[in-house]
């Protein structure tokens, strides 16, 4: 029967289940919710509904590459605690979930949820029973299919952070290196061009505020003091970009400056981290992978 999707909704918010779990148990008890949601606790699906309230900030993130090494899905799976993110069963599912996604190529979190792994069970379905099993909450966060002509370069952290770089020309090594680079530095955006207009415009306005508090410029016209605070726009916009970026292992030259004596270009980049966006402790993995950068 047909399933509406305000009757889906009523009954995740009720339940705290996934969307697809809703959806097949509205399904089977034939659009009725207090029927549906009895089912759901008798399927043993509430142990992991009690549980998805709780905030799951650590984990890992998964790289899966293609046998030509032209397509790459990343993958951020997360547990609770970083003890669980460690376990091997966890682990496991974290990489079939990586596998399923560079194979399935699904275009949004539902379809990677709903795609079979090689057990036969849905990703959906293996993440609640993980949950039953291990007794904390486990969430399948965020994945990315990144796909070039040529091969990517790909680095991983750890387990905590993994960066995919799309470059033409250049070699395997320079490829690595800014892949390390942007693991370690973390740039927001790949050049000034693609930094958003209005964010461009607010730090613009916050830096022509700080220029009329200087002595020397108090009482000049506006054209004045955005002209003298030009300086700080730029290395702002240096230090939010990739290719404005002082290149990791030579921090005398930009990442631009290093592309272009290679003859190459960076097309695209992907950096995921680990619980990047929840609230969590902080802790500096930056420091540690450009540690691990120059160590090496």
């Amino acid at each position: 029967m047909s399933v509406t999707a305000e009757a889906v909704k009523a009954l995740r918010e009720r339940t705290g289940a996934g969307m697809m779990e809703c959806k097949k148990a509205l399904v089977e008890a034939n659009g009725d919710l207090e029927v549906a949601a009895e089912a759901m606790r008798k399927s043993g699906l509430a142990k992991a509904d009690k549980k998805a309230g709780r905030i799951a900030a650590e984990g890992v993130v998964v790289i899966e590459r293609s046998a030509d090494g032209r397509s790459a899905a990343v993958v951020e799976v997360n547990s609770e605690t970083d003890f669980v993110a460690r376990e091997k069963d966890f682990q496991a599912y974290a990489a079939d979930v990586a596998r399923v996604a560079l194979a399935s190529k699904p275009t949004d979190l539902e379809g990677l949820l709903a795609a079979r792994l090689p057990s036969g069970q849905t990703v959906e379905e293996a993440r609640r029973a993980l949950i039953a099993r291990i007794g904390e909450n486990i969430g399948v966060r965020r994945f990315e299919i990144v796909t070039s002509s040529a091969p990517l370069a790909t680095y991983l952290h750890g387990v905590r952070i993994g960066t995919v770089v799309v470059i033409e020309g250049g070699d395997e090594a320079l490829g690595r290196d800014l892949a390390m680079h942007v693991a370690a530095i973390n740039p927001q955006y790949l050049s000034a061009d693609e930094v958003p207009a209005d964010q461009v415009e607010k730090e613009r306005e916050i830096f022509v505020a700080q220029a009329a508090t200087d002595p020397k410029l108090q009482g000049k016209p506006k054209d004045v003091l955005v002209k003298a605070s030009e300086g700080k726009l730029r290395k702002f916009l240096g230090e939010i970009t990739l290719l404005g970026q002082p290149f990791v292992k030579d921090d005398k030259q930009t990442v631009a400056q290093v592309l272009k004596q290679a003859g190459a270009k960076v097309v695209r980049f992907v950096r995921y981290e680990v619980g990047a966006g929840i609230e969590k402790k902080q802790e500096n993995f930056a420091a540690e992978v450009m540690a691990t950068v120059r160590g090496g």
